[in-house]
């Protein structure tokens, strides 16, 4: 009997241990990318427009990569495309139990170069995390995903649209404050 429950004990550990190894590379997807790194975030932006009648509008580019320098390092370049749907933010804004989800607001997308030279992009995936959350919020992040899948699909016969620069916020190079979403 001692050594029945000992292994069951070993075997929940062994469970819990791949499982939260296992988490943080289900919760954030990485997609290669076959173009530069701001033609990839150009693309990506072209593609969240096309779907302004789920709502989607880009809210700015990040660079981080710049600040990182400003600061005196130097790392690879990254940008961070910020876009966020009225459509699904607004049933989980108007409710308590759900409105702490704003902190995935903007939905931000990255774009990242690695030491290989090549480019990736990094999404959250918003499907997996929207069922942690119970079935209203699981239903809304199901069509985020969808969507999401959707800002990453690129038709390399079409010419590169143009990189929007726009700040998050407006101000300085940057269009009206639309509040992030």
């Amino acid at each position: 009997m001692l050594k029945l429950l000992g292994g069951f004990i070993a075997g929940v550990l062994f469970v819990a241990i791949i499982a939260m190894n296992m988490a943080g590379g289900m919760m954030i997807r990485e997609v290669p990318s076959p173009f530069g790194l701001e033609e990839t975030a150009a693309r990506i932006q072209a593609n969240i427009q096309k779907l302004k009648h789920k709502g989607w509008k880009l809210s700015g580019l990040r660079e981080p990569s710049k600040a990182v320098a400003a600061a005196g390092s130097n790392v690879p370049p990254v940008l961070l495309v910020e876009a966020c749907s009225t459509t699904y933010s607004k049933p989980l804004l108007k409710e308590d139990a759900s409105r702490i989800l704003s902190i995935m607001m903007p939905c931000t997308i990255t774009v990242y170069k690695k030491q290989d030279g090549k480019v990736y992009i990094g999404l959250m995936n918003a499907g997996l995390m929207g069922k942690m959350f119970g079935p209203k919020v699981s239903e809304i992040m199901a069509k985020v995903q969808e969507d999401q899948n959707t800002f990453v699909d690129f038709d390399p016969s079409k010419p590169p649209p143009p990189l929007n620069r726009k700040r998050p916020g407006g101000g300085a190079g940057g269009g009206p404050d639309t509040g992030g979403c």
